[in-house]
């Protein structure tokens, strides 16, 4: 099925060329990091995840997102989500290589990653989220191939498969959860420290994640002619509204406790991510457009969603408001949740992290990767799909 990728028009190759340039910008910055080392980043001994690991846990949740379009179709035997719920196992693949290079990334020396494997800690936190990871990613390779095969040749699945196809299900669950438990299993951080940060990880998860597949598939429509269904959108979009809202309420439960209890380290967080913190005569306030950013495409996201005109008669306000919600979600898990709960530090210090331009491009080059690597397992999706109709 590789052949079908090598197929396109012109601005399929365009789009692969334009991601394929910022993915070889990305490396080059990635071997002048090598060499150097971490000091070309803008960590520093107070500060010690950056933009990488913030990138890699706003992803985990994108991945994780893929079940909720697994979940109906295997379990609940919802045959609308027949043309989708490959996209979402597809999504989840790229997304997972992605979480991996950003690990690879951070580690500076990359061997290093081996003393996981080498030398397990099953007390440890990161060994645990190196096999939920890991495994996640070959049930998704697995899988998606072997049903998409199946459906190209137009035969029921192999029986065989099914039983990776349920545990594939707890295992997105747990892929997020174990990453949760990274940060809220640090006694230090106070921001951190809180019991509900898996579920608010997944609350996001289940919206950041479909919420992707429904831009995926209405661009897919328009430029391939590959169209899941109205009615397969629509419940959808369903869900992530539904998990937007809960991820809104877990982030008020925060400010509750932290405000209505007094809890210092807590509430000095949510103070620096949302309206700036002051010490010492000075404003500590670099996050705060990225916190209200948050809240703003937030709310516009759910109204697009919920309007019964963008919602279901005009497909460029849907995907706008599916945009929104993915962007939002990136702003609260992909920069706030992680920096923030760097300040203060447990000295009670005030350490501002601001990433280098080398830093950014390494970025963008492993988010071009995942793209990438998306495009063209949905071009092999929609050539599947294209053959069996013709």
């Amino acid at each position: 099925m590789f052949e079908k990728a090598l197929k396109g028009n012109n601005y399929y190759w365009i789009w692969l060329a334009f991601l394929g340039t910022f993915m070889a910008i990305g490396a080059l910055c990635y071997v002048r990091q090598y060499h150097y080392g971490l000091g070309l980043t803008g960590m520093s001994r107070d500060v010690s995840w950056g933009v990488y690991i913030a990138q890699f846990t706003y992803l985990v949740g994108v991945a994780a997102g893929g079940v909720m379009l697994v979940l109906p179709f295997y379990i609940h035997d919802y045959k609308v989500f027949g043309k989708i719920t490959i996209l979402g196992e597809f999504l989840a693949i790229a997304a997972l290589l992605m979480c991996l290079t950003f690990i690879m990334v951070d580690l500076g020396q990359p061997l290093r990653v081996m003393n996981v494997i080498l030398h397990p800690t099953p007390h440890s936190m990161l060994f645990w989220d190196m096999c939920v990871l890991n495994g996640y990613l070959f049930l998704n390779i697995l899988c998606g191939w072997v049903i998409l095969t199946a459906e190209r040749k137009q035969v029921a699945p192999p029986k065989w498969i099914y039983p990776f196809v349920y545990l594939s299900i707890p295992f997105a669950i747990s892929i997020h959860t174990v990453t949760a438990m990274l940060y809220c299993g640090l006694p230090g951080r106070h921001f951190w420290l809180s019991a509900i940060i898996a579920p608010r990880f997944l609350a996001s998860a289940f919206a950041a994640g479909p919420a992707l597949v429904v831009m995926a598939a209405l661009i897919m429509k328009r430029v391939a002619n590959f169209d899941p269904g109205k009615k397969a959108i629509d419940k959808v979009v369903t869900i992530i509204i539904y998990a937007t809202l809960t991820n809104a309420f877990f982030v008020l439960l925060e400010f509750f406790v932290a405000f209505y209890s007094n809890i210092p380290g807590e509430k000095h967080a949510l103070e620096y991510l949302y309206f700036g913190l002051v010490e010492h005569g000075h404003v500590y306030n670099n996050l705060v457009p990225f916190s209200w950013a948050f809240v703003v495409f937030c709310i516009i996201g759910v109204l697009l969603l919920s309007l019964p005109y963008t919602r279901h008669k005009n497909e460029f306000w849907l995907g706008a408001g599916c945009f929104s919600i993915f962007i939002a979600l990136w702003f609260d898990k992909g920069v706030d949740f992680v920096l923030g709960g760097f300040v203060p530090s447990p000295l009670g210090a005030v350490v501002q992290y601001y990433p280098t331009l080398n830093e950014i491009m390494i970025t963008i080059g492993v988010w071009s990767m995942g793209f990438f690597i998306l495009t063209v397992l949905y071009k092999i999706a929609i050539g599947v799909e294209h053959e069996i109709e013709a």
